[in-house]
């Protein structure tokens, strides 16, 4: 997978990655122009991009998506989705969730599915989760980072739009200003702990959303 997302980089080799999450993100033109600088752009499920002449805050850029068949779609989702790698993320499918074909889709809309084997499950393991005997699935974000950390360990990786890593979220909140219950399937606090990790050891550099921490830069 790794030479098929490095096809869709804005530049090889890759060595800086922005993975950007959905939590809704203040305005901050330093913050979109890092994203946006970065050789790669990973995007998740309903995400949202900065619209001409409105305040700049998740950049611009789209490489790569990661999302999942019952994602909202967005105003943003499949623009120019031929230039674009669509990951598909089908972790329930362990579970025998049923396959579902939305039709928010474009008709000729081609992607690729994340095996599960090699994303979901690694990556339960390192979470300490018990998907063996229970449920469990990763977020879309926390897979987006966990897979550019795996792709490309030598890369500077950029994240951001992750609510649950200074905080325990009751519910998701978007950039895109809806809102929703989050899944039983998802433990947020290890999420959360595994990131806090990456950060600490330098693995991983976090740009909080918030206006307090965008002040204090």
């Amino acid at each position: 997978m790794r030479d098929l997302v490095a096809a869709y980089a804005r530049r090889t080799p890759v060595r800086t990655i922005a993975v950007v999450g959905n939590a809704p993100l203040v305005a901050s033109d330093a913050r979109a122009d890092a994203i946006d600088a970065c050789d790669l752009v990973v995007r998740v499920n309903s995400f949202t991009t900065d619209e001409p002449g409105e305040p700049r805050a998740a950049g611009r850029r789209t490489d790569v998506v990661l999302w999942s068949r019952l994602v909202r779609a967005t105003r943003r989702l499949y623009d120019d989705y031929p230039s674009r790698l669509y990951v598909m993320l089908e972790p329930m499918r362990m579970y025998h969730r049923p396959e579902v074909w939305p039709t928010s889709w474009p008709a000729d809309l081609g992607f690729v599915v994340a095996p599960n084997d090699l994303v979901a499950q690694p990556l339960l393991e390192d979470l300490g989760l018990p998907w063996r005997t229970e449920a469990l699935a990763p977020t879309s974000g926390t897979t987006a980072a966990w897979l550019a950390r795996r792709l490309f360990p030598d890369a500077a990786l950029l994240v951001t739009g992750l609510s649950y890593v200074a905080e325990d979220p009751q519910r998701w909140d978007y950039q895109s200003g809806a809102s929703g219950k989050i899944g039983p399937e998802h433990r947020v606090a290890a999420e959360g702990a595994l990131l806090r990790g990456w950060i600490e050891d330098g693995s991983v550099r976090f740009w909080p959303s918030d206006r307090a921490h965008e002040e204090q830069r």
